[in-house]
């Protein structure tokens, strides 16, 4: 199956070294572009050479080229969107994505940006086009909490998803309880190791993770929600005390996105749990836990962000359209 990368920054190089480590895969890059060039061939590049090109040069190929061109070769069978992230209009993605499905072509996306603002039209051109959505690692990194939405709950009814969304406020939270450190300590402790952005403010203002409950909600129920109708209270306002008062009570604090549509819930915000409460994970981890009527309550917890690991819910996405799709016809 021919594949066409769009955005080569941390996700797209793990991807990249993902293809050129796992040839038994049978994912063939055919065209590649970063913000500068672009690079296209039908018969196949080495992802190799072509990140070795990215990381002497800062281009993956030639200048005169870009992405636009890379859409309309048509030398694809499915695109692969990883461009950065626009919450408020999910540009370029969105275009990229409605250009791509137009064509025919699948999709594959990290890009919480375009899920987020148009989830309904997106899917409703794509079923149209008879062609696949995907996005599995624009919620949670590795862990397939859409798969389970769509495929491995099917039959389920959904009262509520809860989750812990964010790995950058979690290593905060973890490291203000165990250690005592103010928010400040803690924020800079997570700048220092690359877990926070030098600007953590979608991080820590909960937006990353209201981001994410909209895609949730949206795949879960069709509710049709954008990021204005979230709720959402940070973790910036945070103090020890706080933590302490917690912990007197054998409990602590999490940053968590609930959604319940029967109760007319959708937030973000911290929480006092007990220790023992399944969404108290330590560190970076997210977790999700999917109330159901049939299975019960299910939890999901794994790595929630990194190039590798999010490449893996990206290839879980090719060979399932590979499988479904492209094999069968």
């Amino acid at each position: 199956m021919r594949v066409a990368v769009l955005g080569l920054g941390a996700v797209g190089k793990g991807l990249l070294r993902t293809l050129a480590a796992k040839p038994e895969l049978d994912l063939v890059l055919t065209a590649a572009a970063d913000s500068s060039s672009a690079c296209i061939d039908p018969d196949g590049l080495d992802p190799t050479a072509v990140l070795d090109a990215k990381c002497a040069t800062g281009r993956c190929g030639a200048s005169g080229l870009s992405a636009t061109d890379v859409l309309a070769s048509g030398a694809y069978d499915v695109l692969v969107e990883l461009t950065p992230t626009n919450a408020l209009t999910g540009e370029p993605a969105l275009t990229h994505i409605r250009s791509a499905i137009e064509r025919g072509k699948h999709v594959v996306t990290s890009n919480k940006g375009p899920i987020a603002v148009d989830h309904a039209g997106l899917t409703a051109l794509a079923d149209e086009a008879g062609v696949a959505l995907r996005y599995e690692a624009t919620v949670g990194g590795a862990i397939p909490v859409i798969h389970a939405i769509r495929d491995g709950l099917a039959g389920n009814r959904f009262s509520s998803i809860t989750g812990v969304l964010n790995g950058t406020c979690n290593y905060i939270l973890t490291r203000m309880d165990d250690e005592g450190l103010t928010y400040e300590q803690a924020l800079a402790e997570a700048r220092e190791l690359g877990y926070a952005e030098a600007d953590p403010t979608y991080d820590v203002r909960g937006i990353d993770a209201a981001i994410k409950l909209v895609i949730l909600a949206n795949t879960c129920w069709s509710l049709g929600v954008t990021l204005d109708d979230v709720s959402i209270t940070g973790i910036d306002g945070l103090t020890v005390d706080a933590l302490r008062l917690a912990a007197d009570q054998d409990c602590t604090i999490r940053l968590i996105g609930e959604v319940a549509p029967a109760e007319n819930l959708l937030r973000v915000a911290p929480r006092v749990l007990p220790r023992n409460h399944p969404l108290v994970i330590e560190g970076t981890l997210n977790a999700v836990m999917l109330s159901t009527d049939m299975a019960g309550e299910v939890t999901l917890m794994g790595k929630g962000a990194g190039s590798v690991e999010t490449a893996s819910a990206i290839i879980g996405d090719l060979i399932a359209i590979r499988d479904r799709y492209v094999e069968c016809g």
